[in-house]
């Protein structure tokens, strides 16, 4: 891969995570539903959701945006290789704060969330 496709594909591959992030923290599905192939899961310890299943979820909750909460998503790690991505994030939503697990893949020239591990970190109390 050349250097000038390398960069195109890291460029295209953080434009969709910053529409995830957009898209979370306004909890809009409509937003949301391009950025990942149809047949994407979504999964944590224990858990499945199909993805109609979590659009559902998140259309239908009070966005972070409408309850005023501080738009903090952080990009932790991208990893490029071919046309393939996985992309460590943070999303800090409501009273949690989520590490996303994102695998991408380049099908037919468009990038697409193909998969979406996450765990919910503890949070530490100071006193």
């Amino acid at each position: 891969m050349e250097h000038a496709e390398m960069k195109a594909d890291l460029s295209q591959v953080l434009a969709i995570v910053q529409c995830y992030f957009k898209g979370l923290h306004e909890g809009n599905r409509e937003a949301l539903w391009p950025l990942f192939h149809p047949d994407c899961w979504l999964k944590a310890p224990g858990l499945r959701r199909s993805l109609d299943e979590w659009l559902e979820l998140v259309s239908h909750r009070t966005s972070p945006a409408d309850k005023g909460d501080e738009f903090a998503y952080q990009v932790l790690a991208v990893d490029l290789l071919g046309q393939q991505a996985m992309v460590k994030v943070l999303c800090p939503l409501f009273e949690h704060t989520y590490v996303d697990f994102l695998g991408l893949l380049k099908e037919q020239g468009r990038w697409r969330i193909v998969n979406k591990m996450y765990a919910d970190l503890p949070h530490t109390h100071q006193e």
